[in-house]
């Protein structure tokens, strides 16, 4: 009978981070994917000449103050993999402003000053608040996140998280800023945390988006680099990765997590194996961990803190392998996002993320712009993004399924060619993933790759922590502490390392 330390189920970035973490710190690890790769939405794919980049657009942070830079040092990522700074942080276009936002604080007050000359003291203030927010979000105990329940004592040491702890993004804008257009030139890549400003929660926002005016990275062929290094720390470390294999079953005992049950993933009728640890980790969708990985009576307790909660938006991605570098045509922007003329105010957002897909906000990405690794040298790939819901594709057959797909490509290329002349002629090849291809891939509930949606709510001290209410089970995926995104999952499985590391047996 095998007998772990440890027990990764899944292998998002979440568990690939604490599985590479504890292995460092000699933890026999053992990690079980259903995929026939690792990495979850961190992965790629290949199509004729065109690696194609499933999730990454492009990497926050990694400054003095970001906690990845002190993760990626200690397990040799930096060394290991190559990530390229991207030339700006984005363009932003609608009918009625067209700017390019700078990667760097001050050059960005100083665009969005020029562009709004009215709001330069809201312009201010949202760059100190971000960047107040975040500075003391780092500062916190990664040991006792609970000293946050001593704040109001101490004032003094995080007045804007005591401040702002309970705030909405779209409340705080609607607070400094008067002119519609500039919020939603602030809000922009909201589709990266979130689809409505007013019931998203200001602390994460502020963590992730001030690390983007830091500089944003993309790593060199691929976000499935880093999850293959972060695998293969794990088997350099005495571990091991499987792949095609399913976890169906938490085994417990008195309450307690003491091994898992799975089988082949394409064989659910073969042979289940049992293995034994001390520890399990579940890089899964924590909906999924309560109703079918727990026996009914030990999933009661977690079902009852989760059932209520809201999960996030989904996304829709339509990859493109193009014929030639898309700057060719003159495209000069890594990121360029495109709001719909109805998009008026932020509270229209919500609207058009729920409407009609030839009015949805959309992002391309242009990974011409720098030496991405994903084509030859003469071809280029690129993606057209946007927020998507499972209930866009209920009740479809496949035949429908596959119609609505192509219908929506389209409309996003004829969207796309008014920006990019040209850009429909240069083409080649195409693929569209939607929030049911993220369903299927990650095994996500409603493909809700952001898990938990951060409202205040749900964010914070409020979301579901790395150790769970099951002893020896815990919890490292963009459900939990600290949420969604690549730089979320890499932090959860870092904090829920460092929680099984002070356990004690």
């Amino acid at each position: 009978m095998d007998k772990y330390d440890v027990i990764i189920i899944g292998s998002g970035l979440g568990g690939l981070t604490a599985g590479a973490k504890l292995s460092k710190e000699g933890k026999r690890v053992l990690l079980i994917e259903q995929h026939i790769i690792p990495g979850g939405c961190a992965t790629t794919f290949k199509r004729k000449d065109y690696i194609m980049e499933v999730g990454l657009h492009e990497m926050d942070g990694l400054d003095k103050s970001d906690i990845k830079t002190k993760i990626f040092h200690d397990l040799g990522v930096f060394d290991n993999i190559k990530l390229l700074k991207l030339p700006e942080f984005y363009r932003f276009t609608n009918s009625r402003v067209d700017i390019v936002v700078p990667d760097n604080t001050a050059k960005a007050i100083q665009v969005l000053t020029e562009e709004f000359p009215g709001e330069e003291k809201g312009i201010k203030k949202y760059f100190r608040t971000i960047h107040g927010i975040r500075k003391e979000i780092k500062r916190l105990p990664r040991e006792n996140w609970k000293l946050l329940l001593l704040m109001p004592i101490f004032p003094a040491v995080f007045p804007y998280i005591l401040r702002y702890q309970s705030k909405t993004l779209g409340k705080f804008l609607d607070s400094i800023i008067n002119n519609e257009d500039l919020k939603l030139v602030l809000l922009a890549n909201l589709q990266y945390y979130h689809d409505n400003p007013h019931t998203m929660s200001l602390l994460y926002y502020s963590a992730g988006q001030g690390g983007y005016y830091h500089g944003g990275y993309f790593i060199k062929g691929g976000s499935q680099k880093l999850s293959d290094y972060l695998a293969q720390v794990i088997k350099n470390n005495n571990g091991e990765v499987i792949f095609q294999n399913l976890v169906t079953k938490i085994i417990t005992e008195n309450n307690k997590a003491i091994g898992v049950e799975y089988q082949g993933t394409f064989n659910k009728t073969g042979e289940t194996n049992k293995v034994f640890a001390n520890t399990i980790i579940a890089n899964a969708a924590i909906p999924d961990v309560a109703n079918t990985l727990l026996a009914p009576g030990v999933s009661q307790k977690l079902k009852n803190k989760t059932e209520k909660l809201e999960t996030s938006c989904s996304l829709i991605s339509v990859y493109i392998g193009f014929k030639r570098p898309v700057k060719e045509l003159g495209n000069k922007h890594y990121s360029t996002f495109i709001f719909d003329e109805s998009v008026k105010s932020q509270k229209d957002m919500i609207t058009n993320h729920h409407g009609d897909f030839s009015k949805r906000n959309i992002v391309f990405v242009d990974y011409s712009q720098i030496d991405s690794g994903l084509t030859p040298p003469d071809k280029s790939f690129g993606v057209i993004c946007t927020v998507d819901y499972l209930s866009d594709w209920e009740n479809l057959s496949p035949e429908e399924y596959k119609n609505k797909k192509e219908e929506i490509a389209q409309i996003f290329f004829e969207r796309l060619e008014k920006v990019i002349p040209g850009v429909k002629d240069e083409i080649d090849y195409y693929e569209v993933g939607t929030s049911k291809t993220i369903q299927r891939f990650t095994l996500n509930t409603d493909g809700a790759q952001y898990g938990y949606a951060q409202t205040p709510k749900q964010a914070g001290l409020k979301r579901i922590q790395n150790k769970s209410l099951i002893e020896n089970l815990y919890f490292a995926s963009a459900w939990t502490m600290p949420g969604g995104g690549f730089t979320g999952a890499i932090l959860s499985g870092w904090f829920c390392a460092e929680e099984v590391l002070r356990k004690k047996h």
